[in-house]
């Protein structure tokens, strides 16, 4: 009977995070769908890369808006708000790498499908496995400060080791990251549809990224 009873406690649970998981992935679908547009309306429009420091004020200023209102219909506004954004400074990027290098294209979509398959491929592996990640996350966070003060390093000594090593510090910390989040959402350490959304949307914006980079630079036009 006691048995019985702690099955019927954690029911509960079990539907709250199969309800947290199922709109976590349904509005990162729709932000990452949102990003596309965005990104491809800055494209075809040719805006400029608003520089590092109106990026990270947009960026961080939107973060910090989405996770103060996480509770309310206001951060699903500021959800699309921040990833909208990140589209935005996303086109001019993809543009450089388009008309700049002779297969920029042929590395955007490469970047894409790696994004793609390692985002499936981990998010896949922490479903089925259903494996605690979340001794990760010291680790995780110490290793995204370093590779931040890094990449702000390699914009004033914009030397290729450098880069290439700041870029595969977030390969690797962004799939980690994939992990950790989906783990948190499986075994209930993150309730909030929302964050869960920012928090593998940004992972899988800087691993994209990272991926670009790296291709870009391995191609011997960069």
């Amino acid at each position: 009977m006691s048995r019985y009873q702690n099955i019927a406690r954690t029911e509960p649970g079990i539907l709250e995070t199969n309800k947290v998981l199922r709109n976590t992935y349904a509005l990162l679908s729709m932000t990452l769908l949102f990003s596309a547009g965005t990104a491809g309306l800055s494209m075809a429009l040719n805006l400029p890369y608003p520089g590092p420091i109106i990026t990270m004020v947009g960026y961080f200023g939107l973060l910090f808006l989405t996770s103060k209102f996480s509770n309310s219909a206001w951060g699903i506004v500021f959800v699309f708000a921040l990833t909208g954004f990140m589209g935005i400074t996303l086109g001019p990027i993809l543009n450089f790498y388009i008309h700049s290098l002779n297969n920029g294209g042929q590395l955007v979509m490469t970047a894409l499908a790696g994004t793609g398959i390692i985002f499936l491929g981990l998010s896949a592996y922490a479903l089925t496995s259903r494996k605690d990640f979340s001794f990760m996350g010291g680790m995780l966070m110490a290793g995204i400060l370093v590779a931040f003060l890094a990449s702000i390093a390699s914009l004033f000594f914009p030397m290729p080791g450098l880069q290439i090593a700041v870029s595969a510090m977030f390969i690797l910390l962004m799939s980690g990251m994939i992990l950790f989040q989906t783990s948190e959402i499986i075994h209930g350490g993150e309730t909030n549809y929302i964050l869960a959304t920012v928090s593998l949307y940004v992972s899988i914006f800087n691993l994209f990224i990272s991926l670009l980079q790296l291709l870009g630079i391995f191609s011997g036009d960069d």
